[in-house]
């Protein structure tokens, strides 16, 4: 028998998004506890992660409830090394066995989080130019192969960066966030019609395909939340 997983995490969270894809995908029984990220557990700091972050884990130990995690169990933190720890767990080859293409998988997923993220956060709560953000997608259609995910086939790479992709959608395409009005859609729009972008648009599409996407995303509750914190729900 497998150790007890507890994934401790949230919906609006893209880092603790990632952990849920890749648990998904390396097809590992896990219980999965919602943290309100904007009223935590007393517990949770104390008990789980001294970061008062998500996502985490707690591995091993008995069976208890998540509310009350057992000291006995291993409290581990941070999406990058649960990913990571999660390919080693599965039986499903979650990153290639070539030493060279799993760098390339942890170069793309660095390299693109690194990326997308900032250019796509700072427009939505900062109200910046969202336009930077097609610089990202210019990246990453420099590191896709001609077919295929990040390194040929599905990696923690995908898990990595699809989550930031799905949030920079649910928001531009809607036009949530402190920057100008009609910029976010309109940069969505070109994304979704310009050929440059085909190649990504193919990406992204194959990832949003994928059982272990579609099971962990709920848009409505990220449009709802992203609206309520950063302004102008769509209609």
């Amino acid at each position: 028998m497998p150790e007890q997983i507890t994934l401790y995490t949230a919906k609006i969270c893209p880092w603790a998004h990632r952990a849920e894809i890749a648990l998904a995908e390396a097809k590992i029984p896990f219980k999965r506890f919602e943290i309100d990220l904007k009223n935590k557990p007393e517990w949770y700091a104390p008990k789980v992660n001294p970061a008062s972050k998500v996502p985490a884990i707690s591995y091993g130990g008995p069976d208890v409830d998540p509310a009350t995690p057992s000291p006995e169990s291993q409290k581990i933190a941070e999406s990058g090394i649960l990913i990571e720890l999660f390919a080693d767990l599965s039986k499903e080859e979650l990153l290639p066995k070539d030493p060279i293409a799993r760098a390339r998988a942890r170069f793309f997923a660095e390299t693109v989080t690194s990326a997308a993220v900032g250019p796509w956060y700072s427009a939505v709560t900062r109200g910046e130019d969202p336009a930077p953000f097609l610089k990202a997608l210019d990246i990453v259609q420099s590191l896709l192969p001609a077919e295929g995910f990040a390194v040929g086939q599905w990696s923690i790479a995908d898990a990595a960066v699809t989550p930031f992709f799905a949030r920079a959608e649910a928001t531009f395409k809607n036009d949530i966030g402190k920057y100008e009005v009609g910029k976010g859609k309109a940069l969505w729009a070109t994304v979704e019609s310009d050929p440059k972008y085909a190649r990504f648009r193919k990406y992204f599409e194959d990832v949003k395909s994928r059982d272990s996407f579609k099971t962990t995303f709920d848009s409505d509750v990220v449009i709802k939340s992203f609206s309520a914190l950063h302004g102008r729900p769509s209609a």
